[in-house]
């Protein structure tokens, strides 16, 4: 078969722009007000945002990363207070942590899933432990009961990471709403988008105050004796941002409709290859595929993942093996400590006295290490159609093949 252009969400072939996005926008150019401190474009995302979620506050702030830089704030550390998360995430889910003086311990991850668990995570757990954060990877959503029964019974509160995830489910509830604080990003890439943008949802009165606030400078704009309470940022959405948010929110379930049926499209043709092992939500789960992850298997596949991705490109079928490469944590913010001048803190300081130097180790992580050693990941957007999902089954099924060691002399 001949190469195909494959739709990217890079630009307008894979993305859903049209006629909605365009008359919102010239509603705001009309009204000449961009500031959402004045319009009200961004304060109606926000009110269909959190009922589509079915809770009673959403915050729109710049980014994805603003979005979990502001609810860490609301969960407030103090110097060397630590939060677990998942290396295997973008460092813009990370550096919030730190920006906050608080100190990123990384759980496992499952190695099929790639997501954390309430088995990794209860390992990394102390009295110092602020908050975790779990990141549903992929779309695929994380089994969340195990891990909210582990934290509520010690009083440990969750952020859920969901920017990759745009309504995926488990055992009926959408993610980001089954944890204390839910975030999410409208980057260029993910299943709505803005550019750039996102947004924090919660249940909890006291956290959306603090979030509030703290993506407006920490100014209590409408209230008795207004003050800057504490130290905060200016993370406010534009107006022309909650216009394109208000017509990409509108097709959100459709878009998201079609990545499941067509990703599941994908799953069916591949199903029984020897050597992978495809993308499959929990039980009771409901995958959304931001991306489509294959797990290669190097015994009966030549070369692995870098082979088999390195052949795919070669054939147009763009795909990223191994996805982040290594874990977060040996990058070199982490492994030189870099961060606020030659301090070293939040890793160094008085705050620290006592404690052991912190250090990261792959051999804490074996999931990850497999995980990673293991996937080929699939870009995927809601303009894949199913001449595409045919097209792209062909060029694995043909590659697999070509490189099968099925039946071969080990």
């Amino acid at each position: 078969m001949s190469k195909m252009n494959l739709p990217s969400d890079a630009n307008a072939s894979g993305r859903s722009f049209g006629e909605e996005e365009r008359k919102e926008l010239m509603q705001v150019l009309e009204s000449g007000t961009l500031n959402c401190t004045r319009g009200r474009t961004v304060i109606a995302f926000e009110k269909e945002f959190a009922e589509l979620h079915g809770v009673p506050h959403a915050r729109c702030v710049t980014s994805g990363t603003a979005a979990v830089h502001t609810a860490v704030n609301a969960i407030d550390p103090e110097p060397g207070d630590e939060i677990v998360t998942t290396p295997i995430t973008d460092m813009g889910a990370l550096t919030p942590i730190v920006y906050q003086s608080a100190i990123p311990v990384f759980a496992d991850t499952d190695p099929v899933t790639m997501n954390v668990t309430a088995e990794t995570i209860e390992p990394c757990l102390s009295a110092r432990t602020k908050a975790v954060i779990v990141t549903h990877l992929f779309g695929n959503p994380c089994e969340m009961g195990p891990i909210m029964e582990l934290c509520k019974a010690r009083g440990i509160p969750v952020i859920e990471d969901a920017a990759q995830a745009f309504l995926s489910e488990i055992d009926g509830k959408k993610v980001g709403t089954i944890g204390d604080i839910g975030c999410f990003s409208f980057q260029q890439g993910k299943h709505m988008t803005t550019g750039e943008g996102g947004v924090v949802i919660t249940k909890d009165d006291t956290l959306f105050r603090r979030m509030k606030l703290f993506s407006d400078k920490a100014w209590p704009y409408g209230e008795a004796n207004p003050d800057h309470e504490f130290l905060a940022l200016n993370y406010r959405m534009t107006e022309l941002q909650g216009a394109v948010a208000l017509g990409q929110l509108h097709k959100l379930e459709k878009n998201v409709a079609q990545r499941i049926r067509t990703a599941e499209r994908l799953s069916a043709a591949l199903e029984g290859i020897p050597g992978l092992i495809l993308p499959k939500a929990p039980k009771g789960g409901k995958h959304t595929y931001w991306r489509y992850p294959l797990m290669v298997d190097e015994t009966k596949i030549k070369g692995g993942p870098d082979l088999l991705g390195a052949r795919l490109k070669e054939q147009g079928v763009y795909c990223a093996p191994r996805y982040i490469v290594k874990p977060a944590f040996e990058c070199k913010i982490f492994i030189d400590q870099v961060t606020f001048g030659r301090s070293g803190f939040p890793f160094r300081g008085p705050h620290m006295e006592g404690r052991e130097e912190i250090r990261y180790d792959r051999a804490n992580t074996p999931g990850v290490i497999e995980a990673l050693s293991r996937v080929v990941v699939i870009p995927w957007n809601e303009k894949i159609e199913d001449k595409h999902v045919d097209w792209i089954a062909e060029m694995i099924k043909k590659t697999v093949a070509e490189l099968s060691m099925v039946g071969e002399a080990q």
